[in-house]
């Protein structure tokens, strides 16, 4: 049976009509295995996937108020963590990331989280004097509703596959996705496998600059490729990533961010980092992406790697499906390692929810991108 391939005017003329028909993407593969591909895809118009991964690639971009005299801001502090003057005379640019200067152990995403929920934080700004802009020094302090206009860049938003991180050194390593204890303790996976946008929509097809994502709870908009794109990476027959391959930044008002969909973390010895609730609809508009759509978790695997080593490159242990991982062990080097996720499936289904719920309800714009990510490679190694 022929699956006809449907126009974006007409997925969008049922969303106005109140009639699209959205589903997940573990509910999109329960249809096909229990009904066949092309009645599910019949029953079908929209699949959504979501993550919910931990990030520390991303800013907090504020404008603040015009102070009396004015301030040339070149530097700032937020409850200590350290800022830099950004566009503008009153924008600041503050990192997520980092913060591992004793005794503060918090970064961006403290301060962040400390703003989302109501609390305040201490401001402290550094001018460069001009005869327009006197003042040198200015402390106060800061709530939400006192800054003027504020986004949260996520240079990673969406990666198409994640890694599995164990150590083969003795103790403790720290990374990104927590500690791994060596040799051979543990395995942390950082990828949702079927469930995850990247692995449901390859190349992170409908996603372009300016395309919608539910991001925090709040409609963010794409940006473009973000930071280590890497378009040309391996890839399964099916089209899907062997690697983490393209990657997406996208670009979210502060104000519209719930704190329930974002938290601050902190890993000891890597710094604070967030975790981010992000969902993006798949339209099924024609017979591949629904096949790419319907795969499980058997047939998406994600690269094995040795995080004892403190390089780019790190030693590569092959590959191992999804399944395995969720199965809670996995084989590496001949040894059965016990693995855990370090990302939240609660999170990622529960923003999946509310994306349905928006798409259904017309609340989110559903288009397709007018252009792709970029082609060139976004992961361009600085040698010395």
């Amino acid at each position: 049976m022929t699956l006809e391939p449907r126009s974006e005017f007409e997925l969008q003329q049922r969303q106005r009509a109140g009639d699209l028909q959205v589903c997940s993407g573990p509910a999109f593969r329960a249809r096909v295995a229990a009904d066949g591909l092309p009645a599910a895809y019949a029953a079908t118009d929209v699949v959504v996937a979501a993550n919910a991964e931990f990030t520390d690639q991303a800013s907090l971009l504020l404008q603040l108020g015009p102070t009396d005299p004015p301030i040339r801001i070149r530097q700032a502090q937020l409850d200590g963590v350290s800022a830099q003057g950004g566009s503008g005379s009153c924008g600041i640019s503050l990192p997520i990331g980092g913060g591992l200067v004793e005794p503060l152990r918090q970064g961006g995403a403290q301060v962040l989280g400390r703003l989302l929920t109501g609390g305040e934080v201490v401001l402290v700004l550094t001018g460069e004097a001009t005869a327009l802009h006197p003042c040198r020094e200015l402390k106060t302090r800061l709530k939400l509703e006192r800054i003027c206009a504020g986004q949260l860049l996520l240079n990673r938003a969406i990666s198409e596959n994640g890694v599995v991180a164990f150590s083969s050194a003795e103790g403790i390593i720290h990374s990104p996705y927590g500690p791994l204890l060596g040799p051979y303790g543990g395995a942390l996976y950082s990828g949702g496998g079927s469930r995850s946008i990247g692995l449901t929509m390859p190349r992170l097809a409908f996603l372009g600059p300016g395309s919608p994502v539910m991001v925090g709870g709040a409609i963010g908009w794409v940006v473009g490729a973000g930071s280590g794109h890497q378009p040309q990476t391996r890839r399964l027959p099916s089209g899907h990533a062997r690697a983490p391959g393209a990657v997406a930044a996208v670009s979210v008002e502060l104000r519209e961010l719930r704190p329930e969909w974002i938290r601050p973390c902190f890993f000891e010895g890597h710094g604070s980092g967030l975790l981010v609730a992000i969902a993006a609809p798949i339209p099924l508009i024609n017979a591949t992406v629904a096949r790419q759509a319907c795969l499980g978790d058997g047939q998406l695997e994600a690269p094995v790697l040795d995080f004892s080593i403190p390089r780019r490159l790190k030693p590569s242990f092959g590959y191992v499906a999804y399944s395995q991982l969720l199965s809670g062990v996995i084989p590496v080097d001949g040894r059965q390692l016990p693995c855990f996720p370090a990302h939240s499936p609660r999170l990622a289904a529960g923003m999946a929810d509310l994306l349905i719920d928006h798409l259904r309800s017309g609340r989110f714009p559903l288009r397709l991108p007018l252009e792709p990510l970029a082609q060139r490679s976004g992961l361009i190694p600085l040698d010395p």
